[in-house]
């Protein structure tokens, strides 16, 4: 694994960029927990093709994945909980979705460029790097190629 630092123009784009739903005034709190760099959501609400409404939990930006830098944008999606009628597949299709439309705007055009997205969708809140058996989470590893969220399998 390579050492890598974030820019503060990286970290700026990362959470500045409004989406769909986001209220003008909601912020975004800040703050490094185990080391990491750690941007917690407030209540926005994210619609995917599911139609299941979705909110941003975090995004962690210095746990360096096996590439290099990667971004984990976690998000909390209780239509993946047992009986909510989301299953695997068509959470696939929103993280992709989450990938292009709310990942891909917040990357910066002139910093460093994460080797690797990571969207993770969870029923219901889990501190990254914890394991709870009764969460049911979903992970979908992509890299950036030519602007897009190309799927890699993990």
């Amino acid at each position: 694994m390579r050492p890598f630092a974030l820019t503060s123009a990286l970290l700026a784009a990362v959470m500045a960029t409004p989406s769909a739903g986001q209220e003008v005034g909601q912020e975004v709190a800040q703050g490094t927990e185990a080391g990491l760099g750690v941007e917690q959501a407030t209540d926005e609400v994210i619609v995917v093709p599911s139609g299941q409404e979705i909110t941003l939990q975090e995004v962690i930006w210095n746990a360096p994945g096996p590439d290099g830098l990667t971004l984990r944008f976690r998000f909390l999606a209780p239509g993946i909980a047992p009986g909510g009628g989301v299953d695997f597949d068509t959470a696939s299709a929103d993280m992709q979705h989450l990938c292009d439309s709310y990942a891909l705007p917040r990357m910066a055009e002139g910093g460093p460029h994460p080797e690797q997205v990571i969207i993770s969708l969870s029923d219901v809140p889990v501190p990254f790097g914890e394991a709870d058996p009764e969460a049911t989470q979903f992970f979908e590893s992509y890299r950036i190629e030519d602007g897009v969220c190309v799927w890699e399998m993990f």
